[in-house]
């Protein structure tokens, strides 16, 4: 990895561009200009419409152990700041570590002779619309309040209400509340930022039991955050509309109250009901991809 490396217009402790690319080999779309998966604003968009309980992902070559069906990439265990807010957005991460100074003392004044100063807002000032910032603070407390009111106010304003996960602290609360931009931390502190040094930036991370690649989908409701490879997003977004029409179809059955639930849920038992529910899925369906073409010319 090209740690350390780079030039003073690079970005610093990161994947050069052609590592990027091969480690996220597998998604085939756009990408910017430093190799970052760039997955669709409408992939986006629909994303805002699921459920924790739909981002499942398949085993084995999907990316995940091959020993069971599927699995998730989801961390819980947040604080979520704005629980009425989705959020949905492509990953930046951010890695810190408890200072050292024998590292730093060599480390810090040789970015500085690049013209990089490698603080809490270095980081921030790279945000583009549609990002979600993951910062990896390792759980900090003390001396972890890496944000506060006023670069959350940037943030939201630089990534379009993109959003902010946070393994550690923010501070300034109070003034947060009243910003409208999704955010799971760990704690609240009212220490300023201190004690630790960026080691790493659109590098993996680890947030809980997963590991976060820059490019991810981050999609968060009240329930907590999940990481979505964007090689598999499409087809989590394409099961959710299946969901969401099987679910429909199934309480509008229950309304009519002619069914016990096991005549309907969790799929039809009857050859005719089968085949009513096949044809509501398909018109349905054909409805959304109307819908999305319309609204994309």
């Amino acid at each position: 990895m090209a740690w350390l490396v780079a030039p003073a217009d690079a970005q610093v402790f990161s994947w050069t561009k052609e590592e990027m690319v091969e480690y996220t080999k597998a998604w085939t779309g756009e990408r910017f200009a430093d190799g970052r998966p760039k997955v669709p604003d409408s992939w986006l968009e629909r994303a805002k419409d699921l459920s924790q309980e739909e981002v499942q992902m398949p085993a084995g070559r999907g990316g995940g152990p091959p020993n069971i069906a599927s699995y998730t990439q989801y961390d819980g265990g947040f604080k979520a700041l704005h629980p009425e807010l989705k959020m949905a957005g492509r990953v930046v991460t951010a890695m810190y570590m408890p200072a050292r100074a024998d590292i730093d003392s060599i480390m810090l004044p040789k970015f500085r002779d690049k013209g990089v100063n490698l603080n809490n807002q270095w980081p921030i000032d790279r945000l583009q619309a549609g990002d979600v910032l993951v910062i990896d603070m390792y759980g900090k407390v003390d001396g972890g309040g890496i944000i506060g009111d006023n670069l959350y106010y940037y943030i939201m304003k630089a990534t379009k209400g993109g959003g902010v996960v946070i393994n550690g602290s923010l501070r300034d609360v109070d003034g947060i509340s009243e910003i409208k931009m999704p955010a799971y931390v760990r704690s609240i502190t009212p220490t300023w930022f201190g004690g630790s040094t960026l080691y790493g930036y659109n590098v993996p991370v680890r947030m809980g039991n997963v590991v976060v690649m820059p490019g991810d989908i981050a999609f968060g409701d009240r329930e907590g955050v999940s990481f979505i490879p964007p090689t598999l997003a499409e087809g989590i977004l394409d099961k959710a509309d299946e969901t969401h029409i099987h679910d429909e179809w199934t309480k509008m059955k229950f309304e009519e109250g002619k069914y016990v639930s096991t005549d309907i849920y969790p799929s039809p038992r009857a050859e005719e009901l089968r085949k009513e529910y096949q044809d509501y899925l398909k018109k349905k369906l054909e409805e959304l991809k109307a819908a999305r073409a319309g609204r994309g010319k």
